[in-house]
């Protein structure tokens, strides 16, 4: 492998590693804290360096209708969204899945308004977990630009032919300025094959496809939907596995940090978890038996994975930067008890909500979260989660 590395700001990267992959249609409105994504995009394709038709609409549900039509017919198509960007553009989400079209779209994840927030949170990535997208969530610029990669070809392979959704938090990464490694267009071409979408839409041949579907077959068409999403995951798995041959850095389903002989994991999603890892190698070095789980694939969901992740550890803290309001706790959490329910042997779940709205969580705080989370498990809890840092 060659590659550079170069530093920059990890949304222009990311408009950087779309023209690496020789994309050709992007549709898309612009939306704090997404819009450096697309402008980088459409000064690349004005100055000539991408040969790409940039499509400037109205609003983010005209953005994903594009991308729609530009995907039907064949065409590699990227888009990018935010916040209440991604809740406008929310009906299409369904139809691009349902439709099985390969749209790779990243998401700089914000809070949802009232009131109003540019800042970043999981609010929105949460309310769109059951459209039917792949997702995946990342740490850093690095992962970021892989990812995106990583997701032409997840959505593009004829075994798997849908959307899929890049996850980066908003301003905590978009706006970062990191050193990436970028790889030479050569090695993408090589790891990136051609589009080649098995049933373009051809005037010469019109068809009317997703238009209506009685009851009686309604039900058969969204479980072979699911069928299709949880298989994707093996051509997921094969990608990265191809990824990390290929450019030395690997990825996973389920990723683990410190967590051998730990007594106490705690769960974590995006950005914070590189400030959660500082907060574990403290609390190592102290003698506690504490690791850190961080949870990559959100859809389809690594239940396998996790499971064997968490095996033998007696409390499992599990932190949601979104609240699911009148429920038990955050969304993530959720899930996780829904995974573990049926086994045997398995760690007592504490849910946390926390990072609201853009607010940090530093080091001393997840310290303070493990702390807490352990005081929860071993005297319970008045309440269904906890939240953290909130002033009541």
């Amino acid at each position: 492998m060659t590659a550079k590395m170069r530093g920059m700001e990890v949304s222009a990267a990311i408009g950087e590693v779309v023209k690496m992959a020789d994309a050709d249609v992007i549709a898309a409105y612009p939306i704090t804290p997404q819009t450096h994504i697309v402008e980088s995009l459409a000064q690349l394709v004005a100055d000539g360096e991408l040969d790409a038709e940039f499509i400037p609409v109205e609003s983010e549900h005209s953005a994903m209708s594009a991308c729609l039509g530009s995907a039907a017919v064949g065409a590699r198509t990227f888009t990018a969204s935010a916040g209440q960007g991604l809740e406008l553009m929310h009906e299409v989400l369904y139809v691009a899945s349902s439709m099985r079209l390969p749209i790779v779209m990243t998401v700089a994840n914000r809070a949802l308004s009232a009131p109003l927030s540019v800042w970043g949170d999981h609010s929105d990535a949460m309310a769109v977990r059951d459209t039917g997208w792949i997702q995946i969530f990342t740490e850093n610029g690095q992962q970021v630009i892989d990812n995106v990669l990583c997701a032409f070809r997840i959505a593009e392979d004829p075994r798997v032919l849908l959307p899929v959704m890049v996850h980066l938090d908003g301003f905590h990464l978009s706006h970062m300025i990191e050193a990436m490694i970028f790889p030479e267009p050569a090695e993408v071409n090589q790891f990136l094959p051609a589009n080649n979408y098995p049933l373009p839409l051809n005037p010469n041949k019109p068809v009317t496809m997703g238009d209506f579907a009685p009851p009686v077959i309604y039900s058969e068409v969204k479980w072979a939907q699911e069928v299709n999403l949880r298989a994707s995951k093996e051509v997921i798995l094969e990608c990265w596995q191809e990824f990390a041959r290929k450019f030395g850095r690997n990825y996973s389903p389920v990723e683990e940090y410190r967590t051998e002989q730990a007594r106490v994991l705690l769960l974590t999603m995006g950005s914070f978890s590189e400030t959660a890892m500082g907060a574990i190698d403290e609390m190592r070095d102290e003698g506690q038996d504490v690791g850190l789980v961080r949870l990559r694939l959100w859809r389809p969901f690594p239940f396998e994975e996790l499971r064997q992740a968490v095996k033998g550890a007696e409390v499992l803290i599990v932190l949601d930067r979104a609240l699911s309001y009148g429920g038990p706790g955050g969304p993530v959490s959720s899930e996780v008890r829904s995974a573990l329910y049926n086994l045997a042997q398995k760690p007592k779940v504490v849910s946390f909500v926390g990072g609201l709205g853009g607010r940090d969580i530093k080091v001393s705080g997840f310290q303070e979260i493990v702390k807490r989370g352990m005081e929860v498990a071993e005297k319970g809890s008045p309440r269904e989660f906890e939240i953290f840092g909130v002033r009541e």
